[in-house]
């Protein structure tokens, strides 16, 4: 019998819980595999979790993803969004992502990527952009939609959202 694709985003969600590939897994309170159906048509990508994000374990940014992106939220209907980040982890004082701690944690996100086929994908950030359309990519000069692997991603063009517990 075929494992279900929920079953499968399931068990990465645990591997994720139990990765210690980077040293982040020895500054975080939560990893953060992500959130939202498995069937969703669009997916907001970000960077990584933030301070709140840590301590519950799950996505508290995706009230915001959507809210600065609610035609492309509203258009998926009834499948609605799903919320994923780069790293899995926060990193310490909020800072940048490392190359290093990207290509660690980049496979859990291309495998449920992968999984969910989602339409559209809206990256919340140059890390997610650069990951998933273009390492050469600068954000303040992007606009419009680029296509990978039959997918749509759109980088949004957000002001920098802070994290409150800096």
């Amino acid at each position: 019998m075929r494992e279900t694709t929920e079953a499968i985003l399931a068990r990465i969600a645990d591997q994720v819980r139990a990765c210690t590939i980077c040293p982040l897994h020895a500054t975080r309170e939560h990893a953060v595999p992500g959130e939202g159906r498995a069937d969703a048509l669009v997916a907001f990508i970000g960077e990584a979790p933030g301070a709140e994000e840590d301590k519950q374990g799950r996505p508290s940014s995706a009230a915001r993803a959507s809210s600065c992106a609610r035609p492309s939220a509203r258009s998926a209907g009834a499948r609605g969004s799903l919320y994923r980040n780069v790293l899995k982890c926060r990193p310490p004082d909020n800072r940048d992502p490392l190359d290093h701690e990207i290509a660690a944690c980049q496979h859990y996100l291309m495998a449920q990527l992968a999984l969910i086929r989602p339409r559209l994908i809206v990256t919340l950030g140059r890390y997610s952009m650069n990951l998933l359309i273009d390492p050469q990519l600068k954000i303040t000069r992007v606009r419009g939609q680029h296509n990978r692997e039959g997918r749509h991603a759109l980088p949004a063009d957000l002001p920098p959202q802070r994290d409150p517990a800096q």
